[in-house]
Protein backbone atom coordinates (compact mmCIF):
# COMPACT_ATOMS: atom_id res chain seq x y z
CA UNK A 1 0.00 0.00 0.00
CA UNK A 2 1.62 3.20 -1.16
CA UNK A 3 0.28 6.61 -0.22
CA UNK A 4 1.42 9.66 -2.13
CA UNK A 5 1.64 12.15 0.72
CA UNK A 6 3.10 14.81 -1.55
CA UNK A 7 -0.19 15.20 -3.38
CA UNK A 8 -2.37 15.29 -0.25
CA UNK A 9 -3.90 18.44 1.19
CA UNK A 10 -3.29 19.58 4.77
CA UNK A 11 -6.70 18.26 5.86
CA UNK A 12 -6.05 14.90 4.19
CA UNK A 13 -2.64 14.64 5.87
CA UNK A 14 -4.11 15.47 9.30
CA UNK A 15 -6.81 12.84 8.79
CA UNK A 16 -4.16 10.33 7.75
CA UNK A 17 -2.16 11.10 10.90
CA UNK A 18 -5.26 10.76 13.11
CA UNK A 19 -6.18 7.46 11.44
CA UNK A 20 -2.64 6.16 11.86
CA UNK A 21 -2.58 7.12 15.56
CA UNK A 22 -5.92 5.39 16.08
CA UNK A 23 -4.63 2.27 14.32
CA UNK A 24 -1.53 2.27 16.54
CA UNK A 25 -3.65 2.42 19.70
CA UNK A 26 -5.87 -0.46 18.62
CA UNK A 27 -2.77 -2.45 17.59
CA UNK A 28 -1.27 -1.93 21.04
CA UNK A 29 -4.53 -2.96 22.71
CA UNK A 30 -4.70 -6.12 20.61
CA UNK A 31 -1.07 -6.99 21.30
CA UNK A 32 -1.57 -6.51 25.05
CA UNK A 33 -4.61 -8.78 24.95
CA UNK A 34 -2.61 -11.42 23.05
CA UNK A 35 0.26 -11.16 25.55
CA UNK A 36 -2.12 -11.47 28.49
CA UNK A 37 -3.76 -14.53 26.93
CA UNK A 38 -0.35 -16.15 26.39
CA UNK A 39 0.69 -15.38 29.98
CA UNK A 40 -2.58 -16.82 31.33
CA UNK A 41 -2.03 -19.95 29.28
CA UNK A 42 1.53 -20.35 30.58
CA UNK A 43 0.39 -19.84 34.19
CA UNK A 44 -2.41 -22.36 33.72
CA UNK A 45 0.11 -24.88 32.40
CA UNK A 46 1.78 -24.77 35.82
CA UNK A 47 -1.50 -24.89 37.74
CA UNK A 48 -1.79 -21.19 38.61
CA UNK A 49 -3.92 -18.29 37.53
CA UNK A 50 -2.25 -15.13 36.30
CA UNK A 51 -3.82 -13.23 39.21
CA UNK A 52 -2.19 -15.63 41.67
CA UNK A 53 1.22 -15.04 40.15
CA UNK A 54 0.90 -11.28 39.82
CA UNK A 55 -1.07 -10.53 42.98
CA UNK A 56 1.95 -9.58 45.08
CA UNK A 57 3.75 -7.87 42.22
CA UNK A 58 0.83 -5.78 41.07
CA UNK A 59 1.59 -2.91 43.40
CA UNK A 60 -1.73 -3.12 45.19
CA UNK A 61 -1.95 -0.81 48.16
CA UNK A 62 -1.28 -2.66 51.37
CA UNK A 63 1.22 -5.06 49.87
CA UNK A 64 3.70 -5.60 52.68
CA UNK A 65 6.59 -7.24 50.92
CA UNK A 66 8.69 -10.13 52.18
CA UNK A 67 9.00 -10.35 55.97
CA UNK A 68 12.55 -10.38 57.33
CA UNK A 69 11.83 -10.47 61.07
CA UNK A 70 9.44 -12.54 63.20
CA UNK A 71 8.22 -12.05 66.76
CA UNK A 72 9.31 -15.17 68.69
CA UNK A 73 6.42 -14.67 71.14
CA UNK A 74 3.84 -14.46 68.33
CA UNK A 75 5.07 -15.95 65.01
CA UNK A 76 2.18 -14.36 63.12
CA UNK A 77 3.72 -10.93 63.74
CA UNK A 78 6.35 -10.12 61.12
CA UNK A 79 8.17 -7.05 59.86
CA UNK A 80 9.77 -6.39 56.48
CA UNK A 81 12.42 -4.07 57.90
CA UNK A 82 10.82 -1.12 56.12
CA UNK A 83 8.86 1.66 57.71
CA UNK A 84 8.37 2.27 61.41
CA UNK A 85 9.51 -0.50 63.73
CA UNK A 86 6.64 -2.40 65.35
CA UNK A 87 6.31 -2.22 69.11
CA UNK A 88 7.44 -5.83 69.53
CA UNK A 89 10.71 -4.99 67.73
CA UNK A 90 11.32 -1.98 69.97
CA UNK A 91 10.50 -4.07 73.07
CA UNK A 92 12.92 -6.82 72.00
CA UNK A 93 15.67 -4.30 71.29
CA UNK A 94 15.08 -2.68 74.71
CA UNK A 95 15.48 -6.12 76.31
CA UNK A 96 18.91 -6.53 74.74
CA UNK A 97 18.01 -8.61 71.69
CA UNK A 98 19.40 -7.68 68.30
CA UNK A 99 17.66 -7.63 64.93
CA UNK A 100 19.74 -10.70 64.03
CA UNK A 101 18.00 -12.55 66.88
CA UNK A 102 14.63 -11.79 65.28
CA UNK A 103 15.62 -12.50 61.67
CA UNK A 104 13.67 -15.14 59.84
Amino acid sequence: MTIDVESMSRDELQKLIADAEKALKTLETRRKAEAKKAAESAAKEYGFSLDELLGAASGKKGSKGVPKYRNPADPEQTWTGKGRKPRWINDALAQGQSLDDLAI
